[in-house]
C-alpha cells in the first residue's frame, strides 16, 4: 500500500493549475500518489493534466465523464485512492514544499484518525495565516470536542478538507466521501460528520497550504444558482445531528451556524442574479421554517441585533412577498 493518497480536483483553471502541480512535485515522495481528477474542463486544464502524468512522480490523471462539481471530483479520487492516508489539495491552490511529509509525520506520530492544519489565505498579494478553531495542538482528543461551543468559532467552523489528513480507515468506513451534487457548502456535512463518527483527531498548526480567495473561477465570487446549494448542504447539517445521539445538545450549534450563514447571503444579496436572489429569499424563510422553532428562538436571542433582525424579518415575511433584501 502506497502511504499517501492526494486528491486534486480541477476544473478550468488553467491559470492556476501550474502552480498547484509545481507544490505537488515539490512534495512528492515514492510512496506518494497524485490523484489529478479532471472535471471536464473546456480550457487548457486537461493538456496540463496529461503532461502531469507523464512527468510527476505519482501522478495519475482521472477523467470525469460530465462535470459534477467538487464534491463529485473529489469522490472519484476517492474511489481511486490507494494510500493509508488520505489528503486533498484544490487545483487552483498550492503547497509549502514539504507539507504533505511534515504533516504525514505528524498524524503517524499522533496515531489518530485524523488532523487539522492552520493554513494561509491568499487574496491578491495579502497572506494571512488562518488558525484552526480549537485550541490544543498536537493533543489527540475525541472529535466531539470540536463541536461545541455554539456560541463561537470551533473546528466545524473551519470545514476545509485540504487543511487536513486523514487515515483510511475513515475511508472504509465512508466518512470521507461527499454528497454527491452539492455544488457549494459540501465540506459542512463532511466536517460534521467526521467530528461526530470518527473516533481521534488532533490540531497540528503546520499552515502549509495556500488557499486561493476572491478569484473569478470560485464559487465564492459567482452569484447564480449553485450558490443556493448552500440550504441543501446545511439541511443534511440539521438532519443527521438531529439524528444523533447528543441532539438536544449539538442541535444550537447546527441552527447557529445555519442561521449565521442565512444572514451572511441574505446581508449580501445584491450580488445574486435576481430570480436568484428571489429563490434565495423563499427558500431561506422555508429553510427557517424546517429549524426547530424552540432552538432557532433561541439562537435569534443570542445573535448580534443586526443578523438577527434580518432573520426575524425574512421569517416574518408572507411567502409571496416581494422587494428589497431582508
Amino acid at each position: 500500500m502506497l502511504k499517501l493518497s492526494v486528491v486534486v480536483p480541477f476544473f478550468n483553471v488553467q491559470t492556476y493549475a501550474p502552480d498547484a502541480l509545481k507544490s505537488l512535485e515539490l512534495n512528492a515522495r515514492d510512496d506518494f500518489e497524485f490523484l489529478l481528477v479532471d472535471d471536464c474542463s473546456t480550457d487548457g486544464t486537461p493538456e496540463l493534466l496529461e503532461r502531469a502524468a507523464r512527468d510527476l512522480a505519482g501522478a495519475v490523471h482521472l477523467r470525469r465523464d460530465r462535470n459534477g462539481g467538487l464534491a463529485c471530483a473529489r469522490n472519484t479520487g476517492l474511489d481511486a485512492a490507494r494510500g493509508e492516508y488520505i489528503a486533498f489539495l484544490d487545483g487552483d491552490d498550492w503547497l509549502a514544499p514539504g507539507h504533505l511529509a511534515r504533516t504525514l509525520a505528524a498524524i503517524e506520530a499522533l496515531s489518530c484518525d485524523f488532523v487539522r492544519t492552520d493554513h494561509v489565505q491568499c487574496t491578491g498579494r495579502t497572506r494571512q495565516v488562518k488558525r484552526v478553531p480549537y485550541g490544543p495542538q498536537a493533543v489527540v482528543a475525541a472529535p466531539r470536542r470540536g463541536i461545541l461551543p455554539a456560541t463561537r468559532p470551533t473546528s466545524v467552523d473551519y470545514p476545509y478538507a485540504w487543511a487536513g489528513m486523514y487515515h483510511r480507515r475513515l475511508l472504509d468506513r465512508g466518512l470521507l466521501h461527499f454528497t454527491d451534487g452539492l455544488r457549494t457548502a459540501e465540506d459542512r456535512p463532511w466536517i460534521w460528520r467526521l467530528h461526530r463518527e470518527a473516533e481521534s483527531f488532533a490540531a497540528v498548526g503546520l499552515p502549509g497550504i495556500f488557499y486561493r480567495r476572491g478569484i473569478s473561477t470560485s464559487l465564492t465570487q459567482i452569484g447564480d444558482e449553485r450558490q443556493l446549494d448552500f440550504i441543501r448542504a446545511f439541511d443534511q447539517v440539521l438532519s443527521d445531528t438531529a439524528a444523533d445521539r447528543e441532539a438536544d445538545l449539538l442541535l444550537p450549534k447546527a441552527v447557529r451556524t445555519y442561521c449565521a450563514i442565512i444572514a451572511h447571503h441574505i446581508g449580501s444579496i445584491e450580488r445574486f442574479e435576481p430570480a436568484v436572489a428571489r429563490n434565495l429569499r423563499s427558500m431561506s424563510r422555508a429553510a427557517l421554517g424546517r429549524m426547530p422553532q424552540d432552538v432557532l428562538d433561541e439562537a435569534l436571542n443570542a445573535m448580534d441585533l443586526e443578523r438577527a433582525d434580518r432573520l426575524r424579518r425574512l421569517r416574518r415575511r408572507p411567502s409571496g412577498a416581494t422587494g428589497a433584501a431582508a
